[in-house]
């Protein structure tokens, strides 16, 4: 299974950056899709990036532009670099893996990571 571990939060003021970063041995053998996702307090997680397995990204509308998705294959860690941060980017922050169209069940198979808390004041 692909575990999963982020870090990289933090508290920065709007308009700041941070870079979170997701290490999860066995990703990329597996060829596994990989999302960030994000949960802000009293409300629904939501889905905010993918990496696929071939590079193709995708984001939500809300972080078009700000956000960035990356992978680093010889370490099995993907990125999210985040700037011109705003207050309504505070949450706790997840990566997750997922089998898309080639990957491997072990991709899901390892759940949720502990995610990391990025707080953005005004």
């Amino acid at each position: 299974q692909v575990n999963l571990v982020e870090s990289g939060g933090g508290s920065v003021q709007a308009g700041g950056s941070l870079r979170l970063s997701c290490t999860a041995p066995g990703f990329t053998s597996n060829r596994c899709d990989m999302a960030w996702y994000r949960q802000a307090a009293g409300k629904q997680r939501e889905w905010v990036s993918t990496v696929s397995s071939d590079d193709s990204t995708r984001y939500t509308d809300s972080v078009k532009g700000r956000f960035t998705i990356s992978k680093d294959e010889a370490k099995d860690t993907v990125y999210l670099q985040m700037n011109s941060l705003k207050p309504e980017d505070t949450a706790m922050y997840s990566c997750k893996a997922w089998s898309g169209t080639i990957g491997s069940m072990a991709c899901v198979t390892g759940g949720w990571g502990q995610g990391t808390q990025v707080t953005v004041s005004s």
